[in-house]
């Protein structure tokens, strides 16, 4: 099985050069090194409920305190733990701001 990072999974476009990118602003889990690899995806694709600034329900999502809530219950974060099983790496031992 593929394992897709947030934006292939979404389709939203809002990767670099995607469709959505100028008009919505590129997502910074498509963008943010630092989290490569971690869940198995590139950048911060699979990561994405510990980053700043990410589309959920077409808004703008904030700080990782305020949409963790929410992250828990997308269908993509639940996927990505179906499918990392016991290797799911849910936070980071030290937080990134996106400056």
């Amino acid at each position: 099985m593929e394992e897709l990072n947030c934006w292939e999974y979404y389709k939203c476009g809002r990767e670099t050069g995607g469709i959505n990118s100028k008009e919505l602003g590129t997502c910074p889990a498509s963008t943010l090194p630092y989290h490569d690899g971690i869940n198995g995806g590139s950048n911060s694709g699979r990561y994405c409920w510990t980053v700043e600034g990410t589309l959920c329900d077409s808004e703008i999502q904030g700080r990782l305190e305020d949409k963790l809530l929410n992250c828990i219950n997308c269908s993509f974060f639940k996927s990505v733990n179906v499918e990392q099983g016991r290797e799911f790496i849910l936070m980071p031992q030290k937080i990134h701001q996106n400056k």
